[in-house]
């Protein structure tokens, strides 16, 4: 007889507690490749796949979106390669997408890649191929350890005190197929920087660490708990820990354990673990965390971040001497199999590296001074551009209503337009790039509340029908005055957004202050007089907040 606690489980908790979500792989190898209606006579086995990084898609029956793990965003030009040919030769959806065609990958805000349109008989040659380059799909999903994020230009950019990426590595090493920490409330996020500029979003992170100086000069970083987004989202707090880089994987071991034991199996809305934080407190946090680490916490240390960094967009030098990187802009994230191919095949041909960044933008590393010229000139470049509109640049989105189950909108195509038409009709505001941050459902993984706009999707009311509508909110920053947006418009039929946005563009461009940035600007005006240049162009009055 299970215990009382048990009893009280919700239906996932149940479902793990059945069977080990991370047996399903070999079940995959060995019976679903051959028959995927076996599935059915496995309760919960459906559940089970997002521990090897598989999600069923909308569309039902044989089609499955893979998410692969890439710790860091740190690729070689192999396994770019080796990625980029797995989406050409299985990644074909039914219908050619006006934009995408039908065989494309994504890149996320996680700095994973995401595959759609597979079945399940190919998924063992995908692991296979996969495996033989180094990169897994484990706990890309599920309730784990998820993705490790690091600043994407870690070991070279110039804005750094400590290289963070071995760290990742080790962080993401750890927890990678390990059954002990691989049943956890919910997803868990970490995310671990050791630049200046907080490119690894620490504070939306359930851990985030930052760099720091501890009193006895040791570089290290500062520990921030129970951020994230989506429903109820919270800002990490600061539990006044510094973490020496030897010590990170313990302190991330015993903070997944008290997340494990003290957080919520019951009511799965409630699960992620900020609602534990905002629970028992930051102070309690610290005790637990205490009780269940091999190593004495030490106060934090001397916070070193400077400001916010949304993207690693064009070409940059490297800490080396004649070295650069270029950052190119892929709009929402989407590119074609063969496109991805060839990202691998310029990396190796210029430069080092492939990095994945935290905005579904990519880089290419270690190209020397006398090489950019010929890189810059390749014809991928034309499309995926280092130096785009402040728009396009800026621009992100989720799956969205296309492939998502939870979505109420169609978001890619959509932002992607928008972008593109913000840039033709509004152009130059005054900053290197724009953000807005598209979700199709309340879920938040396009980031909305953190973008200069968010949209979040909805449905909306025109005289003859109900259509695809958004909510918009303006004024979301991290860093230094990191803060979400407010949501200032409810449910705006899609079709009126560009106008919409053309008025509060323009009101900025007039009302902004010298050096003003958007969302600076937005947060010291009043929500009603946004609200009303949103429905109204005529709409100029100032107000403040």
């Amino acid at each position: 007889m299970r215990s009382l606690r048990e009893q009280k489980l919700n239906n996932v908790e149940k479902i793990k507690l059945e069977r080990h979500p991370l047996e399903v792989r070999q079940a995959v190898i060995d019976t679903y490749s051959e028959d995927l209606s076996k599935m059915d006579d496995v309760p919960g086995e459906v559940e089970r796949l997002k521990w090897v990084g598989i999600y069923p898609q909308k569309q039902g029956g044989d089609a499955f979106m893979m998410r692969i793990k890439v710790p860091g965003g740190v690729l070689s030009p192999e396994q770019t390669r080796v990625i980029g040919k797995i989406a050409a030769d299985f990644a074909h959806g039914p219908v050619e997408n006006p934009h995408f065609g039908n065989n494309f990958l994504d890149l996320t805000t996680r700095q994973d890649v995401q595959m759609h349109w597979l079945k399940m008989g190919d998924i063992p040659e995908i692991w296979r191929r996969l495996e033989e380059a180094g990169i897994t799909t484990v706990q890309a999903c599920g309730d784990s350890a998820r993705n490790v994020l690091c600043c994407p230009v870690s070991g070279i950019g110039h804005d750094e005190v400590v290289d963070a990426y071995p760290v990742a590595q080790a962080i993401s090493d750890y927890f990678t197929g390990n059954r002990e920490y691989a049943n956890l409330p919910r997803k868990f996020k970490m995310s671990v920087t050791g630049c200046l500029e907080d490119c690894a979003q620490a504070e939306i992170n359930d851990i985030g660490m930052l760099p720091a100086r501890h009193e006895d000069g040791t570089i290290g970083f500062n520990l921030r708990v129970g951020g994230g987004l989506s429903d109820g989202p919270r800002m990490a707090s600061d539990i006044d820990v510094f973490v020496r880089p030897d010590d990170a994987v313990e302190v991330t071991r015993g903070i997944a354990q008290v997340f494990g034991e003290l957080g919520n199996r019951e009511n799965r809305w409630l699960a992620r673990m900020r609602y534990l934080v905002q629970e028992i407190g930051p102070e309690q946090f610290r005790e637990e965390l205490q009780k269940r680490v091999s190593v004495e916490l030490e106060p934090a240390g001397e916070d070193l971040t400077k400001r916010y960094r949304g993207d690693h967009v064009g070409v940059h030098p490297q800490k080396e001497d004649g070295l650069f990187y270029v950052g190119l802009n892929v709009p929402v994230g989407r590119m074609s199999g063969e496109q991805f191919e060839e990202i691998g095949r310029l990396a190796e041909e210029y430069g080092s590296e492939v990095r994945l960044a935290t905005d579904q933008n990519l880089i290419i590393t270690g190209v020397p001074e006398e090489r950019l010229e010929d890189l810059l000139t390749e014809p991928l470049l034309e499309q995926y551009s280092p130096n785009p509109g402040a728009f396009e640049r800026g621009i992100v989105a989720c799956t969205g209503s296309e492939f998502c189950r939870f979505a109420i909108v169609e978001t890619k195509i959509r932002a992607l337009e928008w972008a593109r038409e913000m840039d033709q009709r509004v152009g130059d505001i005054g900053q290197e790039a724009v953000r807005m941050h598209f979700s199709g459902c309340s879920a938040s993984c396009a980031q909305p509340q953190i973008g200069d706009i968010g949209f979040r999707g909805e449905t909306a009311k025109t005289q003859g029908a109900i259509v695809e509508g958004v909510d918009i909110g303006l004024g979301g920053s991290l860093g230094m005055d990191a803060a979400f947006i407010d949501w200032v418009e409810g449910a705006k039929p899609a079709e009126e957004v560009p106008d919409a946005l053309v008025s509060i563009f323009e009101r900025f461009r007039d009302e902004g202050r010298e050096g003003e940035r958007f969302h600076e600007w937005a947060r010291r005006t009043h929500n009603r007089e946004l609200r009303n240049t949103l429905r109204d162009r005529q709409a100029v009055s100032v107000g403040r907040k």
